[in-house]
């Protein structure tokens, strides 16, 4: 037994190694990829369609949509993320299709981590890190792009405090 354990891992260490000297000289490398270039996505609709570097740019005005966010602490566990847009819909419904002007989904970010997706107004938030926690919340486009008012960030944060 301790001889076929012995093998393996010199088999491991060896085709490791190997492995790594073959990647190598074919140019691989292991410096993630750029989100904004659709073929390292399998070149699809679906991947050019979630490229964030393009932002949807909307005029101020009346029509402008907008955002506040409210986070209370539940009193069984965790905090309660109320999010409230002015001149959006969440239409989860359009995820990942056509831009519509006032209608898309809102990200949430915890210390500038990207937590997830939101398709309405409510969250739950738990297992937040002890200290003062960042919460900030903006609003999307059906293709994920942000939106903008006049060139700024529909996007709202605030700080609480989790003990």
């Amino acid at each position: 037994m301790s001889r076929s354990l012995a093998l393996f891992a010199i088999g491991l260490v060896f085709g490791g190694g190997a492995g790594f000297v073959i990647a190598a000289g074919n140019g691989v490398t292991f410096d993630g990829h750029d989100h904004s270039d659709p073929s390292q996505h399998g070149g699809s609709a679906e991947a050019a369609a979630h490229d964030h570097s393009t932002a949807v740019n909307l005029p101020a005005g009346e029509d402008a949509p907008g955002l506040q966010i409210d986070v209370i602490k539940d009193p069984m566990a965790g905090w309660n993320l109320h999010v409230m847009p002015q001149n959006f819909r969440f239409s989860p419904e359009n995820a990942s299709r056509t831009d519509i002007p006032g209608e898309g989904h809102a990200h949430i970010y915890v210390n500038g981590t990207k937590l997830g997706r939101l398709y309405s107004n409510w969250y739950h938030l738990t297992n937040l890190p002890k200290g003062e926690v960042e919460i900030e919340v903006s609003l999307n486009a059906n293709s994920h792009s942000p939106l903008m008012v006049d060139n700024v960030p529909v996007a709202v944060s605030t700080t609480i405090q989790v003990d």
